[in-house]
Protein backbone atom coordinates (compact mmCIF):
# COMPACT_ATOMS: atom_id res chain seq x y z
CA UNK A 1 0.00 0.00 0.00
CA UNK A 2 1.08 3.38 -0.76
CA UNK A 3 0.39 7.16 -0.09
CA UNK A 4 1.62 10.13 -1.98
CA UNK A 5 0.88 13.47 -1.42
CA UNK A 6 1.68 16.36 -3.44
CA UNK A 7 3.14 18.28 -3.30
CA UNK A 8 5.37 16.84 0.12
CA UNK A 9 6.98 20.14 0.34
CA UNK A 10 4.69 23.15 -0.35
CA UNK A 11 2.89 26.48 0.87
CA UNK A 12 0.48 26.04 3.88
CA UNK A 13 -2.56 28.12 2.04
CA UNK A 14 -2.10 25.63 -1.05
CA UNK A 15 -4.32 22.25 -1.89
CA UNK A 16 -2.39 18.63 -1.61
CA UNK A 17 -3.28 16.15 -3.52
CA UNK A 18 -3.46 12.97 -2.14
CA UNK A 19 -3.61 9.11 -3.16
CA UNK A 20 -4.00 5.82 -1.85
CA UNK A 21 -2.78 2.67 -4.33
CA UNK A 22 -2.44 -0.83 -3.40
CA UNK A 23 -5.64 -1.42 -1.68
CA UNK A 24 -8.30 -4.50 -2.16
CA UNK A 25 -11.44 -3.22 -4.08
CA UNK A 26 -13.42 -1.58 -1.52
CA UNK A 27 -11.11 -1.94 1.30
CA UNK A 28 -12.09 -0.04 4.42
CA UNK A 29 -9.61 2.38 5.71
CA UNK A 30 -8.96 5.22 8.32
CA UNK A 31 -6.88 8.13 7.00
CA UNK A 32 -5.08 10.34 9.27
CA UNK A 33 -3.40 13.49 10.06
CA UNK A 34 -0.92 13.82 12.79
CA UNK A 35 0.81 17.25 14.03
CA UNK A 36 2.78 18.83 17.21
CA UNK A 37 3.27 22.38 17.24
CA UNK A 38 6.33 24.41 18.75
CA UNK A 39 5.42 23.74 22.21
CA UNK A 40 4.89 19.97 21.66
CA UNK A 41 1.08 19.42 22.02
CA UNK A 42 -0.46 17.23 19.75
CA UNK A 43 -3.03 17.61 16.94
CA UNK A 44 -4.96 14.87 15.07
CA UNK A 45 -7.88 14.36 12.81
CA UNK A 46 -9.80 10.93 10.43
CA UNK A 47 -11.27 10.24 8.29
CA UNK A 48 -13.01 6.96 7.07
CA UNK A 49 -13.08 6.79 3.26
CA UNK A 50 -13.41 3.07 0.70
CA UNK A 51 -10.57 2.15 -2.15
CA UNK A 52 -12.54 1.55 -5.47
CA UNK A 53 -12.52 -1.37 -7.90
CA UNK A 54 -8.66 -0.83 -8.60
CA UNK A 55 -7.97 -0.57 -4.53
CA UNK A 56 -7.43 3.13 -5.25
CA UNK A 57 -8.41 6.59 -3.64
CA UNK A 58 -8.22 9.83 -4.34
CA UNK A 59 -9.88 12.47 -1.77
CA UNK A 60 -9.89 15.03 -4.39
CA UNK A 61 -12.92 12.90 -5.91
CA UNK A 62 -13.63 10.51 -3.13
CA UNK A 63 -15.91 11.02 -0.43
CA UNK A 64 -15.61 10.23 3.68
CA UNK A 65 -18.14 8.41 4.94
CA UNK A 66 -17.52 9.07 8.98
CA UNK A 67 -14.63 10.38 11.49
CA UNK A 68 -13.82 14.14 11.53
CA UNK A 69 -16.09 15.08 8.44
CA UNK A 70 -17.83 13.21 5.26
CA UNK A 71 -18.29 14.35 1.87
CA UNK A 72 -15.41 15.03 -0.40
CA UNK A 73 -13.29 17.28 1.19
CA UNK A 74 -9.64 17.51 -0.32
CA UNK A 75 -8.45 19.31 2.52
CA UNK A 76 -10.33 18.14 5.08
CA UNK A 77 -7.64 16.14 7.15
CA UNK A 78 -6.10 19.54 7.80
CA UNK A 79 -9.02 22.10 8.92
CA UNK A 80 -10.57 19.37 10.94
CA UNK A 81 -7.20 18.76 13.09
CA UNK A 82 -7.76 18.96 16.49
CA UNK A 83 -5.96 18.51 20.24
CA UNK A 84 -5.40 14.96 20.65
CA UNK A 85 -7.69 13.24 23.39
CA UNK A 86 -4.95 13.46 26.04
CA UNK A 87 -3.99 17.18 25.63
CA UNK A 88 -5.60 19.90 26.88
CA UNK A 89 -8.76 20.92 25.14
CA UNK A 90 -9.50 24.34 23.29
CA UNK A 91 -5.90 24.51 21.99
CA UNK A 92 -5.27 26.90 18.72
CA UNK A 93 -2.91 24.83 16.30
CA UNK A 94 -1.55 28.45 15.06
CA UNK A 95 2.06 28.37 14.20
CA UNK A 96 4.24 30.73 16.40
CA UNK A 97 7.16 31.28 14.00
CA UNK A 98 6.84 31.35 10.30
CA UNK A 99 10.79 30.05 9.40
CA UNK A 100 9.85 26.38 10.09
CA UNK A 101 7.36 24.29 8.23
CA UNK A 102 4.65 22.97 9.85
CA UNK A 103 5.26 18.39 9.66
CA UNK A 104 2.34 16.85 8.96
CA UNK A 105 1.85 13.08 9.41
CA UNK A 106 0.01 11.31 7.11
CA UNK A 107 -1.28 7.97 7.94
CA UNK A 108 -3.48 5.14 6.33
CA UNK A 109 -4.84 2.27 8.86
CA UNK A 110 -6.63 -0.26 8.06
CA UNK A 111 -10.46 -0.52 8.72
CA UNK A 112 -12.59 2.25 10.20
CA UNK A 113 -11.75 3.19 13.70
CA UNK A 114 -13.55 6.11 15.40
CA UNK A 115 -11.87 9.67 16.60
CA UNK A 116 -10.19 8.78 19.70
CA UNK A 117 -10.44 5.45 19.41
CA UNK A 118 -7.37 3.08 19.46
CA UNK A 119 -6.72 2.86 14.90
CA UNK A 120 -6.20 -0.32 13.09
CA UNK A 121 -2.82 -1.15 11.66
CA UNK A 122 -0.89 1.06 9.81
CA UNK A 123 -0.40 0.32 5.89
CA UNK A 124 1.44 3.63 4.45
CA UNK A 125 2.35 6.75 5.58
CA UNK A 126 3.71 10.00 4.24
CA UNK A 127 5.32 13.03 6.12
CA UNK A 128 4.05 16.55 4.50
CA UNK A 129 5.75 20.17 4.91
CA UNK A 130 3.51 22.96 4.95
CA UNK A 131 5.43 25.98 4.48
CA UNK A 132 4.20 29.68 5.99
CA UNK A 133 7.01 31.29 3.59
CA UNK A 134 8.25 31.00 0.18
CA UNK A 135 11.94 31.03 -0.51
CA UNK A 136 13.27 34.65 -1.03
CA UNK A 137 10.84 36.28 1.50
CA UNK A 138 12.77 38.18 3.64
CA UNK A 139 11.57 39.01 7.64
CA UNK A 140 12.65 42.43 9.33
CA UNK A 141 12.44 42.86 12.52
CA UNK A 142 10.92 46.35 13.18
CA UNK A 143 11.78 48.92 16.07
CA UNK A 144 11.28 52.09 13.80
CA UNK A 145 10.50 54.98 16.53
CA UNK A 146 7.65 53.63 18.88
CA UNK A 147 6.54 51.01 15.74
CA UNK A 148 6.73 47.29 16.90
CA UNK A 149 6.45 44.27 14.77
CA UNK A 150 7.99 42.53 11.55
CA UNK A 151 7.89 43.56 8.26
CA UNK A 152 7.74 40.56 5.66
CA UNK A 153 8.94 41.33 1.99
CA UNK A 154 8.62 38.78 -1.34
CA UNK A 155 11.55 38.40 -2.81
CA UNK A 156 12.48 40.74 -5.91
CA UNK A 157 12.74 44.48 -6.35
CA UNK A 158 9.55 45.21 -6.04
CA UNK A 159 8.00 47.78 -5.44
CA UNK A 160 5.25 45.55 -3.88
CA UNK A 161 1.40 46.83 -2.84
CA UNK A 162 1.91 47.43 0.93
CA UNK A 163 -0.25 45.81 3.50
CA UNK A 164 -0.75 45.90 7.96
CA UNK A 165 -1.80 43.03 9.29
CA UNK A 166 -3.26 42.96 12.41
CA UNK A 167 -5.24 40.55 14.78
CA UNK A 168 -7.42 40.39 17.73
CA UNK A 169 -7.67 40.92 21.63
CA UNK A 170 -5.13 37.96 21.65
CA UNK A 171 -2.51 40.43 21.90
CA UNK A 172 1.66 39.95 21.04
CA UNK A 173 2.67 39.38 17.14
CA UNK A 174 1.03 36.80 15.00
CA UNK A 175 2.93 36.53 11.79
CA UNK A 176 1.69 33.48 9.76
CA UNK A 177 -0.54 35.62 7.69
CA UNK A 178 2.05 38.55 7.14
CA UNK A 179 4.37 35.49 5.49
CA UNK A 180 1.51 34.22 3.19
CA UNK A 181 0.16 37.57 1.91
CA UNK A 182 4.15 38.29 1.25
CA UNK A 183 4.27 35.43 -0.39
CA UNK A 184 1.50 36.30 -2.82
CA UNK A 185 3.20 39.35 -3.73
CA UNK A 186 2.61 42.12 -0.97
CA UNK A 187 5.13 43.71 1.42
CA UNK A 188 3.05 42.82 4.76
CA UNK A 189 3.35 44.81 8.31
CA UNK A 190 2.62 43.00 11.50
CA UNK A 191 1.94 44.74 13.88
CA UNK A 192 1.24 44.21 17.13
CA UNK A 193 -0.65 46.71 19.13
CA UNK A 194 -0.73 45.18 22.87
CA UNK A 195 1.49 42.92 25.33
CA UNK A 196 4.60 42.71 22.98
CA UNK A 197 8.11 44.29 24.22
CA UNK A 198 7.71 48.00 25.04
CA UNK A 199 3.83 48.06 24.65
CA UNK A 200 0.70 48.59 26.29
CA UNK A 201 0.69 45.09 28.66
CA UNK A 202 -3.13 45.22 28.30
CA UNK A 203 -5.87 47.31 26.68
CA UNK A 204 -6.50 50.28 28.27
CA UNK A 205 -6.58 52.56 25.72
CA UNK A 206 -4.74 53.07 22.39
CA UNK A 207 -3.32 56.36 20.37
CA UNK A 208 -3.96 56.38 16.98
CA UNK A 209 -0.73 57.85 16.19
CA UNK A 210 0.97 54.70 17.01
CA UNK A 211 -1.26 53.13 14.46
CA UNK A 212 -0.37 56.32 11.74
CA UNK A 213 3.43 55.83 12.37
CA UNK A 214 3.03 52.76 11.20
CA UNK A 215 0.83 53.38 8.37
CA UNK A 216 3.59 56.23 7.12
CA UNK A 217 6.67 54.10 7.61
CA UNK A 218 5.01 51.47 5.59
CA UNK A 219 3.74 53.77 2.75
CA UNK A 220 8.00 55.08 2.62
CA UNK A 221 9.49 52.22 2.57
CA UNK A 222 11.37 52.04 -0.99
CA UNK A 223 9.82 48.57 -1.31
CA UNK A 224 6.35 49.59 -1.43
CA UNK A 225 4.58 50.79 -3.99
CA UNK A 226 2.45 53.79 -3.62
CA UNK A 227 0.48 56.34 -3.25
CA UNK A 228 -1.39 54.44 -0.54
CA UNK A 229 -1.42 51.02 2.08
CA UNK A 230 -3.97 48.51 2.69
CA UNK A 231 -4.96 47.33 6.04
CA UNK A 232 -5.88 43.80 7.33
CA UNK A 233 -7.61 43.10 10.65
CA UNK A 234 -9.74 40.13 12.68
CA UNK A 235 -11.74 41.16 15.16
CA UNK A 236 -10.64 43.70 17.28
CA UNK A 237 -7.77 44.33 14.59
CA UNK A 238 -10.84 44.41 12.02
CA UNK A 239 -12.74 47.53 13.90
CA UNK A 240 -8.74 49.46 14.53
CA UNK A 241 -8.47 49.09 10.72
CA UNK A 242 -12.15 50.96 10.20
CA UNK A 243 -10.41 53.52 12.25
CA UNK A 244 -7.39 54.02 10.29
CA UNK A 245 -8.75 54.12 6.72
CA UNK A 246 -11.56 56.68 8.45
CA UNK A 247 -8.41 58.96 9.42
CA UNK A 248 -5.47 58.22 8.06
CA UNK A 249 -5.01 59.51 4.55
CA UNK A 250 -2.20 56.85 3.88
CA UNK A 251 -5.10 53.87 4.30
CA UNK A 252 -6.96 53.75 1.12
CA UNK A 253 -8.05 50.20 1.26
CA UNK A 254 -9.28 48.42 4.72
CA UNK A 255 -10.23 44.16 4.93
CA UNK A 256 -12.43 44.04 8.54
CA UNK A 257 -12.97 40.28 9.04
CA UNK A 258 -15.45 39.84 12.10
CA UNK A 259 -15.12 43.67 12.92
CA UNK A 260 -17.37 46.39 14.88
CA UNK A 261 -18.60 49.14 13.36
CA UNK A 262 -18.32 50.81 16.64
CA UNK A 263 -14.85 51.29 18.75
CA UNK A 264 -15.03 48.37 21.87
CA UNK A 265 -13.22 48.10 24.98
CA UNK A 266 -10.67 50.31 25.05
CA UNK A 267 -10.95 54.48 24.30
CA UNK A 268 -9.16 55.29 21.06
CA UNK A 269 -7.24 59.05 21.17
CA UNK A 270 -6.03 60.75 17.99
CA UNK A 271 -4.90 64.49 18.55
CA UNK A 272 -8.03 65.51 20.67
CA UNK A 273 -10.07 63.77 18.93
CA UNK A 274 -11.71 60.04 21.63
CA UNK A 275 -13.78 58.15 20.56
CA UNK A 276 -15.15 55.90 23.70
CA UNK A 277 -14.93 52.18 23.69
CA UNK A 278 -18.58 49.69 23.58
CA UNK A 279 -17.89 48.38 26.95
CA UNK A 280 -18.77 44.45 27.64
CA UNK A 281 -21.45 42.95 30.13
CA UNK A 282 -20.09 40.39 32.10
CA UNK A 283 -23.74 39.46 33.78
CA UNK A 284 -24.26 38.97 29.66
CA UNK A 285 -22.13 36.26 28.92
CA UNK A 286 -23.84 32.48 29.73
CA UNK A 287 -22.07 29.64 30.67
CA UNK A 288 -22.41 26.21 29.18
CA UNK A 289 -22.54 22.90 31.43
CA UNK A 290 -19.31 21.80 30.06
CA UNK A 291 -18.10 25.56 31.29
CA UNK A 292 -17.94 27.40 27.88
CA UNK A 293 -17.97 31.36 27.52
CA UNK A 294 -21.07 32.27 25.13
CA UNK A 295 -20.05 36.36 24.83
CA UNK A 296 -22.71 36.44 22.17
CA UNK A 297 -25.17 39.18 23.95
CA UNK A 298 -22.12 40.82 26.04
CA UNK A 299 -21.00 43.72 23.99
CA UNK A 300 -23.32 47.38 24.54
CA UNK A 301 -25.58 47.81 21.90
CA UNK A 302 -24.54 49.56 19.09
CA UNK A 303 -27.47 51.01 17.70
CA UNK A 304 -28.37 52.19 21.95
CA UNK A 305 -28.33 56.34 21.11
CA UNK A 306 -26.36 56.61 24.23
CA UNK A 307 -23.80 54.80 22.48
CA UNK A 308 -22.85 56.81 19.38
CA UNK A 309 -19.94 58.74 20.16
CA UNK A 310 -18.40 55.45 20.09
CA UNK A 311 -19.20 54.63 16.01
CA UNK A 312 -16.50 55.45 13.90
CA UNK A 313 -17.32 57.83 11.17
CA UNK A 314 -16.39 55.67 8.41
CA UNK A 315 -18.09 57.71 6.10
CA UNK A 316 -15.27 59.88 6.53
CA UNK A 317 -12.80 57.64 4.70
CA UNK A 318 -12.09 57.80 0.80
CA UNK A 319 -11.16 54.35 0.23
CA UNK A 320 -12.65 51.17 0.04
CA UNK A 321 -13.94 48.86 2.64
CA UNK A 322 -14.01 44.88 2.21
CA UNK A 323 -15.99 43.45 5.16
CA UNK A 324 -15.96 39.32 6.41
CA UNK A 325 -17.79 37.59 8.01
CA UNK A 326 -18.98 34.13 9.39
CA UNK A 327 -23.02 34.80 9.74
CA UNK A 328 -22.25 31.96 12.93
CA UNK A 329 -19.95 34.11 14.55
CA UNK A 330 -20.78 33.29 18.41
CA UNK A 331 -17.75 36.03 19.75
CA UNK A 332 -20.18 38.97 19.05
CA UNK A 333 -22.55 40.56 16.39
CA UNK A 334 -20.40 40.85 13.52
CA UNK A 335 -23.33 40.51 10.64
CA UNK A 336 -25.18 42.78 12.42
CA UNK A 337 -22.38 45.84 12.38
CA UNK A 338 -21.49 44.64 8.97
CA UNK A 339 -25.01 45.64 8.36
CA UNK A 340 -24.32 48.69 10.45
CA UNK A 341 -21.73 50.21 8.96
CA UNK A 342 -23.00 49.58 5.18
CA UNK A 343 -26.18 51.31 6.16
CA UNK A 344 -24.02 53.88 7.64
CA UNK A 345 -22.27 53.92 4.30
CA UNK A 346 -25.17 54.16 1.76
CA UNK A 347 -27.13 56.61 4.04
CA UNK A 348 -23.91 58.89 2.94
CA UNK A 349 -24.38 58.02 -0.43
CA UNK A 350 -21.52 55.39 -0.52
CA UNK A 351 -20.89 52.33 -2.41
CA UNK A 352 -17.22 51.96 -1.40
CA UNK A 353 -17.46 48.54 0.15
CA UNK A 354 -18.00 44.78 -0.73
CA UNK A 355 -19.29 42.18 2.13
CA UNK A 356 -18.82 38.66 2.33
CA UNK A 357 -20.73 36.91 4.26
CA UNK A 358 -20.59 32.97 5.15
CA UNK A 359 -23.46 30.96 6.33
CA UNK A 360 -22.16 28.80 9.01
CA UNK A 361 -18.74 30.59 9.42
CA UNK A 362 -17.25 31.25 12.73
CA UNK A 363 -15.18 34.39 14.05
CA UNK A 364 -12.58 34.08 13.28
CA UNK A 365 -11.83 33.83 9.55
CA UNK A 366 -7.84 32.48 8.53
CA UNK A 367 -5.88 31.61 5.79
CA UNK A 368 -6.76 28.44 4.14
CA UNK A 369 -6.78 24.91 5.52
CA UNK A 370 -6.27 26.80 9.76
CA UNK A 371 -7.91 23.89 11.61
CA UNK A 372 -11.15 25.37 12.43
CA UNK A 373 -11.66 25.95 15.97
CA UNK A 374 -15.34 26.45 17.61
CA UNK A 375 -14.16 26.73 20.81
CA UNK A 376 -10.58 28.31 22.12
CA UNK A 377 -9.33 29.47 25.05
CA UNK A 378 -9.61 33.28 25.79
CA UNK A 379 -6.10 34.53 26.15
CA UNK A 380 -7.22 37.51 28.45
CA UNK A 381 -10.01 35.26 30.59
CA UNK A 382 -8.34 32.21 29.83
CA UNK A 383 -11.49 30.49 29.87
CA UNK A 384 -12.70 28.24 27.05
CA UNK A 385 -15.06 30.92 24.72
CA UNK A 386 -17.60 30.14 21.93
CA UNK A 387 -16.36 31.27 18.65
CA UNK A 388 -19.10 29.18 16.73
CA UNK A 389 -19.67 27.82 13.26
CA UNK A 390 -19.45 24.92 11.67
CA UNK A 391 -16.36 23.06 10.54
CA UNK A 392 -16.52 22.41 6.57
CA UNK A 393 -18.52 26.29 6.18
CA UNK A 394 -16.24 27.55 8.06
CA UNK A 395 -12.92 25.85 5.68
CA UNK A 396 -14.97 26.63 2.91
CA UNK A 397 -15.27 30.01 4.01
CA UNK A 398 -11.38 30.72 4.87
CA UNK A 399 -10.79 29.55 1.46
CA UNK A 400 -12.87 31.23 -0.88
CA UNK A 401 -12.29 34.53 1.59
CA UNK A 402 -8.51 34.16 0.77
CA UNK A 403 -8.54 34.59 -2.73
CA UNK A 404 -11.03 37.55 -2.60
CA UNK A 405 -9.13 39.34 0.08
CA UNK A 406 -6.08 39.28 -2.34
CA UNK A 407 -8.45 40.50 -5.34
CA UNK A 408 -9.26 43.54 -3.18
CA UNK A 409 -6.01 44.42 -2.52
CA UNK A 410 -4.49 44.10 -5.59
CA UNK A 411 -7.36 46.06 -6.77
CA UNK A 412 -6.64 49.01 -4.64
CA UNK A 413 -2.81 49.43 -3.81
CA UNK A 414 -2.02 48.18 -7.68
Amino acid sequence: VTVAVTPTVGLADERVDTRVAGLGPGQPVTLRAVVSDERGCLFQSCAHYRADGRGELHLGTDASHGGDYTGVEPMGLFWSLAPAGMERPYQRLVPRSTGTPMKVEMLVHRGHSQPGAIHGPVMAKVEVERWFTAPGVRRIRLKEGGVRGSLFLPPGDGPFPGVIDMYGDEGGLIEFRSSLLATRGFAALSLPYFDFEDLPKVMKEFKLEYFEEAARFLQRHPKVKGPGVGVIGTGKGAELALSMITFLPEVVAAVCISGCSSNTVADLHYGEMTLPGLRFDMNKVSVSDTGVFDTFEALDDPTNPANSPCTIPIEKAEGHFLLVVGEDDRMWKSSLYAELAIGRLRQHGKENFALLSYPGAGHRIDPPSTPFCQVAVDRVLGVPVLGGGESKAHAHAQEHSWGKIQEFLHLHLG
